[in-house]
């Protein structure tokens, strides 16, 4: 290969080889790296489209040249290398996914023909075309009478009978002819392919085939009988798929469907364990560590976890018309190779976009890997059938800065929580989901019982003013009280105090309420000076114990304006009847 530099990527990747007459017309999921015999140089695999109706083959090519080629009955939706066996030397099989079938190539050289069991057939089609065979019934009629059944039948109709309702009416009558004798068989189509470890995770270990099928089924094959092991189901036809794991131990099928949706099937179900639903169709699926990336039809690339809950987004300057994973071992660098239908392939880990390659045309199949001897290899076909062959660098190095706005990339990684916390995190949160309801209704009734005593003691506090304070916003008064003497005739003491700001008050008075059989009050109305914010007023006056019973009662002071009825400030004193009164 003759190597040179690039251009519009940074210097990170050098021009191994440009042919625009390669004449190679492909998609992503067939196109493979492979060693094949067992040399120690990579070849790679295209599944070639020809001309959509003719030209159909698998071809092969070692560095620069074509090697092998092999014609193709049907379009090919999928291509890969596979170990099918333990035999010495490791060399792998090649699977061709072509229509209903699976064709394996064992050296280059077919090997086996594997087909997809046969679908259920319409009964109403099938006694239609037993009249034609009978002759009852004309083309015409035919052609009626199927067209009514697509309408209202459950099963579609056989591939037979919707060519038949495409063709013209002066074409009805051969194609009648030709096929009426031939039983109805309905089958479906291979949409995509994979491969899924056996057993053991070894690269060169033996390795099952999953296929997505036209009728929303996901196949397990055997890769030495070619028998179905497993058999999974999906609401929608599968477009893309990615599989992680081995078969015998535990697997994870990621699969992005026509539907919008992208299931997850695992081991122990036949049916979709996660379901993620996008705002657009996929056009991309790649398995990225841990986590599923999923390029979109809204110009937008978005990461998810295993579960299906969206880790970022990011909008992309261009269509997507490819994709396809870049996994560097030797370097433990793990990111996606995008191509977009402005010429532009772009390289992103996670939402950062690391690197972008200028192409002379739009990219149609991107596939990276191990090429001759060569670790780092990408590969792309454009879509005027030219094939793009470019070497990352020994000493690039791709900066991982985040340039799009938002929060830090920092915020996404999680803290290292120590055992004990994470320990009682974990019993807190096992407690709280057994025993969660519990917990509630005896949190309220608690909350309530606090709340019907504050209101009690606060009723109790207004109706024996055991807090001489005034409510008045414009007018805060505070007051205590102090009683002298042992009788019968006592001193009694008010310490007024304004705790307003910078606003005095004016105009009070204080007058006494008692039981005049018992006591008599040297002066029971006293007016009060205008009171300053923050001072002291002590206000004077003689109680004196009219009664020798030896009993006591209360004294209730009010603290009003003068010509108001309704007092700013109300106490109650408890006269004593010896030494030691006190105000609660």
């Amino acid at each position: 290969m003759s190597s040179g530099d690039s251009s519009g990527d940074g210097g990170k990747w050098l021009d191994a080889h440009y042919d625009p007459m390669a004449g190679l017309y492909t998609f992503s999921s067939c196109v493979d790296l492979a060693e094949l015999s067992g040399d120690g140089e990579s070849r790679l695999l295209v599944g070639d489209l020809g001309s959509g109706s003719a030209g159909m083959k698998l071809k092969v090519y070692r560095g620069t040249s074509l090697t092998s080629e092999s014609t193709l009955l049907d379009l090919p939706s999928g291509v890969v290398a596979f170990f099918m066996d333990l035999h010495e030397p490791r060399i792998p099989a090649v699977a061709v996914a072509s229509g209903p079938c699976i064709y394996v190539y064992k050296n280059l050289r077919p090997y086996f023909k594997f087909t997809l069991p046969s679908l259920q057939v319409n009964t109403l089609e099938q006694d239609v075309w037993q009249q034609v065979r009978e002759g009852q019934i004309d083309p015409l009629t035919l052609k009626e009478m199927l067209e009514s059944i697509r309408r209202k039948a459950d099963v579609p109709l056989s591939m037979r009978s919707l060519r038949f309702l495409s063709l013209d009416p002066d074409e009805m009558d051969d194609y009648v002819q030709l096929h009426k004798q031939q039983p109805i068989r309905r089958q479906t189509v291979i949409t995509c392919i994979s491969t899924l470890k056996k057993s053991t995770a070894d690269d060169d270990g033996v390795s099952c085939l999953v296929i997505g099928t036209e009728s929303c089924d996901v196949y397990v094959l055997d890769p030495e009988a070619f028998i179905i092991l497993s058999k999974m189901s999906l609401p929608a036809a599968p477009s893309f798929m990615d599989v992680t794991g081995q078969f015998d131990v535990e697997f994870r099928i990621t699969v992005a469907c026509r539907n919008g949706n992208i299931y997850i099937l695992r081991r122990d179900s036949d049916k979709p364990k996660y379901c993620i639903e996008l705002a657009s169709h996929p056009v991309g699926l790649v398995r990225v560590g841990k986590n599923v990336v999923v390029g979109c039809t809204d110009e937008s690339l978005q990461g998810f976890t295993q579960k299906g809950k969206r880790l970022w987004r990011t909008v992309l300057a261009a269509p997507i018309t490819t994709m396809a994973a870049m996994d560097l071992p030797t370097r433990g660098f793990q990111a996606v190779l995008l191509g977009l239908a402005n010429c532009e392939v772009q390289l992103y880990r996670d939402k950062n976009l690391l690197s972008t390659i200028k192409t002379p045309d739009v990219v149609t199949s991107i596939c990276f890997g191990r090429y001759g001897r060569e670790d780092g290899t990408l590969i792309m076909t454009t879509r005027a059938g030219g094939l793009i062959v470019k070497i990352l660098k020994r000493t690039a190095v791709f900066d991982d800065r985040d340039g799009a706005p938002g929060p830090p990339q920092a915020q996404s990684i999680r803290l290292n929580v120590p055992k004990k916390t994470k320990l009682y995190v974990d019993q807190t949160l096992r407690v709280s989901g057994e025993s969660g309801a519990a917990m509630h209704r005896a949190f309220q009734m608690d909350l309530s019982r606090l709340r019907l005593a504050a209101a009690k003691a606060y009723v109790k506090a207004l109706e024996s003013s055991l807090t001489p304070v005034s409510s008045s916003l414009s007018e805060p008064l505070k007051m205590n009280a102090v009683v002298q003497g042992l009788g019968p005739t006592f001193k009694l003491t008010l310490n007024v105090q304004n705790t307003a700001a910078c606003r005095p008050v004016m105009n009070l008075a204080v007058s006494f309420l008692y039981d005049e059989s018992l006591y008599r009050v040297k002066n029971p109305f006293l007016r009060i000076p205008l009171l300053v914010p923050g001072l002291i007023y002590p206000i004077q006056t003689f109680v004196e114990c009219t009664s020798d019973k030896g009993i006591a009662d209360i004294i209730k002071v009010f603290v009003l304006h003068e010509g108001r009825s309704s007092p700013l400030l109300t106490a109650h004193i408890n006269m004593p009847v010896s030494e030691g009164l006190t105000l609660n």
